[in-house]
């Protein structure tokens, strides 16, 4: 018997397959989550008679976003108790991500902050329609509701999250010059530089999962901002080196303290000036910042 000969099954299955993670990924925020997710979607598509697939694809991903909305409403009850607030597992990811404005825009930290705050079934017809571009049928078929009722829960979920994200665009320019500047005066220790770079209603969001020091609640405004992570430096008692890199298919810092990563810091950007700060200390999270996480919106 010849190994590299794949059944048809195993071959749609791993040519979707990055698509597949993205997809359970933008919905769960956990890549650990999203593998199992994986796993139970591949044990119910190779039992499904291919003859009557008419869209691998779409089947693929309707039976993916099934297991990954279960999970979810799991993981929302289990989400309440966590320590702090609750930020999605950081990727590192490669530059096409990048290049990608609509997909590099929905998968950051940002962004999927935003998603938490949505009912699991808002999240799953947002992410299919929004990120995806699933049609309404589709989308009805994967949370077992019609397409009209398909409609009006995208239509909320749409209405939630723009109210709470950025009105304006950011390009991938203007983001990199606002981490580069927020990057060098947090090196030199250059307060005022800091201070030009942060919005004055900028948000810092920290998780430290209970395991690591981190602000219980989101911190507003430059100043109270500044304070707290000149506070936390000082006890940390080492030495902090950051390094840039793409972090779900955003500019992001990797910061290390002596040597040893400590977290990963990702940004909001408006108007050339830092709005938001997410910083995921928490060690369970960081397992996916030492390679590449391949991601796809295809």
């Amino acid at each position: 018997m010849n190994d590299d000969v794949t059944d048809p099954a195993t071959e749609a299955f791993v040519a979707h397959r990055d698509l597949l993670f993205t997809v359970a990924y933008e919905m769960l925020g956990s890549a650990a989550d999203t593998e199992d997710v994986l796993q139970e979607a591949w044990l119910r598509w190779v039992k499904v008679d291919q003859a009557q697939v008419r869209d691998q694809r779409a089947y693929l991903v309707r039976i993916t976003t099934r297991q990954a909305l279960n999970r979810l409403r799991t993981l929302k009850r289990r989400r309440e108790a966590y320590v702090g607030p609750w930020l999605p597992e950081p990727l590192l990811t490669a530059p096409d991500v990048a290049e990608d404005v609509e997909l590099s825009e929905n998968l950051s930290l940002a962004l999927m902050f935003i998603l938490e705050t949505l009912s699991p079934t808002e999240r799953a017809v947002f992410v299919l329609r929004e990120v995806f571009d699933i049609d309404y049928d589709d989308v009805a078929a994967a949370i077992g509701k019609s397409p009209a009722a398909a409609r009006q829960i995208a239509y909320r979920a749409r209405r939630h999250v723009d109210a709470r994200r950025p009105r304006t665009q950011v390009s991938p320019e203007e983001a990199r010059a606002a981490l580069s500047s927020f990057q060098r005066a947090l090196v030199t220790g250059d307060l005022q530089g800091l201070l030009t770079v942060l919005a004055p209603d900028v948000v810092f969001v920290s998780d430290g999962g209970g395991f690591k020091l981190a602000a219980l609640r989101p911190v507003v405004g430059a100043d109270k901002v500044l304070r707290y992570m000149a506070g936390s430096v000082a006890k940390a008692g080492g030495a902090f080196t950051s390094e840039p890199n793409t972090v779900n298919g955003n500019p992001g810092l990797i910061l290390r303290l002596d040597g040893v990563i400590d977290g990963v810091l990702a940004f909001r950007v408006e108007n050339a000036r830092v709005s938001g700060l997410y910083y995921v200390r928490n060690p369970e999270k960081l397992t996916r910042v030492e390679s590449e996480t391949p991601l796809t919106s295809r």
